[in-house]
């Protein structure tokens, strides 16, 4: 197989909500990391676009850190044209706040915070990828999981996603099932995030 270029997304996002407080997730970045290095293992070129994160990461991998959804929007469409393969492994947040507060707002009862969703990235990316390109998303599940992701592989124009259960975030293993575009379903058995994303790394060369 002749070497790839790799663009992985990685990690979560923080959607601020004043100057100290912000909406993301539990997303430890581990996934991204094992990507990575199975890509760069492999001989590929290897973009990491990452949220914040306190691990490792592979020091090989151009890195390009972001912070908020909308920015990682930004890097995405930037680099994804120059690029073979992307993979979006990050944990987005699926909603921000409508307006942020300047300054840090004070403690004073209940707090309603008013949210729009996040940008769709991974299918404004396979919307606008070209012949030669291929999407990989990822689906984390925790009920309908298998449905859901087939759902989502569909409408957003993905080459296959990786369903896969809540309890993965902060886990160093995977049970995951690999869906593709071709209508095939490959059910994995329970790994390490290091062997996961070897496998994945060779099952994207033949996409």
């Amino acid at each position: 197989m002749k070497p790839l270029r790799v663009l992985i997304t990685a990690g979560p996002t923080r959607e601020p909500i004043d100057a100290v407080r912000y909406i993301g997730n539990r997303s430890s970045g581990q996934m991204g990391a094992a990507l990575a290095q199975a890509s760069i293992g492999a001989g590929h070129t290897t973009t990491l676009i990452l949220g914040p994160v306190n691990i490792a990461m592979p020091s090989a991998a151009h890195r390009i850190d972001i912070e908020t959804a909308a920015q990682m929007q930004v890097a995405v469409m930037q680099q994804f044209p120059s690029h073979d393969l992307l993979i979006m492994a990050a944990a987005i947040a699926d909603y921000r706040p409508k307006s942020i507060a300047s300054g840090k707002m004070p403690r004073e009862g209940a707090l309603v915070i008013e949210c729009e969703p996040t940008q769709d990235i991974v299918a404004a990316a396979a919307g606008q990828k070209r012949a030669d390109q291929r999407v990989i998303g990822f689906g984390l599940e925790s009920t309908g999981g298998v449905e859901r992701a087939q759902e989502k592989l569909r409408r957003k124009r993905l080459d296959l996603i990786v369903c896969n259960p809540v309890e993965t975030m902060e886990s160093p293993n995977i049970s995951a099932v690999l869906l593709y575009a071709d209508g095939r379903s490959e059910f994995l058995p329970p790994m390490s995030k290091r062997e996961f994303a070897s496998t994945l790394m060779s099952r994207a060369q033949t996409l």
